[in-house]
């Protein structure tokens, strides 16, 4: 920071998953990072809510009616803890959407002249079903409030652009801490990892498309698969593995970062299809940790790994594609160190938590001008 730059009080918050929320995922890591990221940068900031706004069924009429009246609630309770301590200099919101709306910021924002920034915001207009369709008019009324909108994807701002063409965009790559995955690579010949939740949905997906790849693999490699994960849909995750050799895979289960860390180092290629990934913080952390990806092209995977640079990336349901990248892989030592650096490197330079905390404290400071 600057000396003619403020140090500014943030209020933040994350609709869908509080960073204090007990269950792990890449949301609440990205809303984890994104305050330590603001805290790098200088500033104070605040959690000023851990109220979950989060609705999966469309047709869950009680549980929006339930929703607005806590949300009016928390809303009245951060009003009068404001007006006592003084109120914040901006209000930060991590990935509302149609889901999980922001019920909070805007109207205190308003009601305290603050100016309101969204991180991650998405908007989607097949997705206006049910109760969804009122809770996504929330976001898209958030989004043009907004006095800046940070898109982690050229998805996500394009996808702003098209629904609110008049809401302000700027692009800001998602991005880990890099320390924890520092350790010199010494990768196991066919050494395999993937670190994912297990539960319904993509991530169900995702590891049947990863079984049907490995089933695919050549005789004449010998390879072996760390699963690291777990969550609701364990057993039948497991099941979908069933046909495979069980000597094979290790199932590590939940990990701490740095254990996660101590694997990925031992790792030869990071193996994770990501149906629907937004974009994946575990391939950030894998390529920080020097190791190569093969992952499907779809969503916003390409933003983070680079096809033929740091990585393979095939077609979205081809496993036969995904098998023969991964041999490839395990067949080239010498092409496993070299895109093996270079998805460090990229990392490093594009993703890391330090760069990032200077470009959003730009950002900021900017919007801050804007308003004097």
């Amino acid at each position: 920071m600057t000396p003619h730059q403020r140090r500014l009080r943030i209020a933040f918050y994350a609709p869908l998953k509080s960073p204090t929320h007990p269950v792990p995922s890449g949301d609440r890591l990205m809303a984890q990072l994104l305050m330590k990221c603001l805290e790098q940068a200088g500033h104070q900031v605040t959690l000023i809510s851990a109220l979950r706004a989060y609705l999966g069924n469309p047709q869950d009429q009680a549980g929006w009616a339930k929703l607005r009246i806590d949300a009016e609630q928390e809303a009245n309770r951060i009003s009068t803890l404001r007006t006592k301590h003084g109120p914040p200099d901006l209000w930060l919101c991590y990935h509302p959407y149609y889901k999980a709306p922001d019920l909070l910021g805007p109207d205190l924002a308003r009601r305290f002249a603050l100016p309101y920034v969204t991180v991650e915001a998405s908007l989607s207009a097949r997705r206006n079903i049910g109760i969804w369709t009122e809770m996504q008019a929330e976001v898209m009324a958030a989004v043009q409030q907004a006095k800046l909108n940070l898109c982690l994807t050229a998805r996500d701002a394009a996808g702003l652009q098209d629904a609110a063409s008049m809401a302000r965009l700027a692009r800001f790559p998602p991005f880990i801490e890099t320390e924890a995955f520092s350790a010199p690579p010494i990768p196991q010949s066919g050494h395999l990892v993937t670190v994912a939740m297990m539960r319904a949905g993509d991530k169900a997906d995702s590891y049947l498309r990863l079984a049907a790849t490995l089933a695919l693999l050549p005789a004449h490699l010998d390879w072996h698969v760390s699963i690291i994960g777990n969550g609701p849909l364990m057993a039948q995750v497991q099941a979908m593995f069933a046909a495979l050799p069980q000597d094979r895979i290790s199932w590590l289960g939940e990990q701490s970062r740095p254990q996660i860390a101590a694997v990925l180092a031992r790792a030869s290629v990071y193996v994770w299809p990501g149906c629907g990934e937004a974009y994946g913080l575990a391939y950030l952390e894998a390529q920080a940790a020097g190791v190569p990806v093969v992952a499907q092209r779809v969503a916003g995977v390409p933003e983070v790994v680079a096809d033929g640079v740091t990585g393979f990336l095939t077609e979205p349901g081809d496993d036969a594609a995904a098998a023969a990248a991964i041999t490839r892989l395990l067949d080239s030592p010498e092409m496993q160190r070299e895109m093996g650096r270079a998805a460090r490197l990229r990392v490093l330079t594009d993703h890391s938590i330090e760069g990032a905390a200077r470009r959003l404290n730009d950002l900021l400071q900017t919007v801050l001008e804007s308003e004097t």
